[in-house]
């Protein structure tokens, strides 16, 4: 049970932590300054989102997302939301292969030869259909959220920063909601995707549980360190870049690395959701969708990444509220169904 709950949670990790999470840009977008009481909110209701729509996955044992999302939003709004989601996992997935062009750019480098060098590993990963990505994520998502939290308390430490001095902060608490609602939807692609993998209940509340502990932790660290660079992060597309600036060159290139890893993770779960949503149809191997997948998204690449989290993340964040509403409501009114 443990072992398994620990490989989906590895699995939504590695949709949340994203070049938008990893890089600190869409934290300062939604939180920033007096956002203790915000992120702990965000943390309750991501627990709860995983734990409806995993226990809704694994009653369905749904294979791509549609079953599940019928049930969370009902038939009429179905077709609405269906193809919200697949927009918002092609743009979200755009803004990814964006994220790994300005992580080479800082390096001096193309911003094309970036978005080209997560292309081919992208496509190659889904040879392995699913479990591809299960295993990469179970394999490499450890050492990010290790990486993560270990520069973030390094610079904490160094800067002599307060741990819990915010936790009591309140004024910005209305963002947790559009910042959890921003999330919903790549979770309950690729969470729907899975249910007719999940083996028993333990395992969802495993996953739920600790994910939810770990993205909110790592969130109110991150956090506190960006308030302490507040007016430099103007000044750089990847915040996370900020931080790093007073150390060596080799941690940089170290957190270049995890956050590349990142943002791959991300990528590989937004193309999941997407062709497993059109598999029946294609009847396609899974590697050869995800190349035409790709293929559609380059051009949109020219964009930015900073541009793209600016404009499109604040706007699905407002527009899924109630996808995030349903599910927060779901165990109330399903109560005999999901206990």
């Amino acid at each position: 049970m443990y072992k398994s709950g620990m490989k989906w949670m590895f699995l939504i990790i590695g949709t949340m932590i994203g070049a938008g999470y990893a890089s600190g840009r869409e934290l300062w977008q939604f939180f920033g300054q007096d956002s203790g009481v915000a992120i702990a909110l965000f943390t309750l209701m991501f627990v709860m989102s995983c734990y409806v729509i995993l226990s809704i996955s694994f009653e369905q044992k749904s294979g791509h997302y549609l079953p599940v999302l019928r049930s969370i939003v009902g038939k009429h709004l179905t077709g609405v939301y269906d193809w919200m989601i697949i927009i918002y996992l092609f743009t979200t997935t755009v803004v990814m292969l964006a994220g790994s062009g300005a992580t080479l750019q800082a390096f001096e480098f193309s911003y094309r030869l970036g978005v080209v060098a997560i292309i081919i590993p992208l496509i190659l990963i889904f040879i392995w259909d699913v479990k591809g990505i299960i295993s990469v994520n179970s394999f490499i998502l450890p050492l990010l959220i290790l990486g993560l939290f270990f520069v973030l308390l390094l610079f904490s430490i160094d800067n002599k920063l307060e741990f819990f001095s915010h936790l009591d902060e309140m004024s910005n608490w209305k963002s947790a909601f559009p910042f959890t609602a921003l999330n919903i939807l790549p979770l309950i692609a690729v969470l729907g995707a899975i249910g007719n993998q999940v083996q028993e209940k333990g395992e969802i509340w495993v996953a739920s549980i600790s994910s939810g502990l770990i993205l909110g932790g790592i969130s109110y660290l991150y956090n506190n360190s960006l308030i302490q660079i507040s007016e430099e992060i103007i000044l750089y597309e990847i915040p996370l870049f900020a931080i790093l600036k007073n150390y060596p060159v080799e941690m940089l290139i170290f957190m270049s690395v995890l956050l590349w890893i990142a943002i791959f993770t991300t990528a590989a779960s937004g193309i999941l959701g997407l062709i497993t949503r059109f598999r029946d149809m294609f009847k396609l191997p899974l590697w050869l969708m995800a190349m035409m997948a790709v293929a559609v998204m380059l051009p949109f690449t020219s964009f930015g990444f900073s541009t793209l989290i600016e404009y499109l993340y604040p706007l699905y964040g407002i527009l899924n509220l109630y996808v995030l509403t349903a599910l927060l409501l779901y165990p109330i009114i399903h109560r005999f169904k999901i206990s």
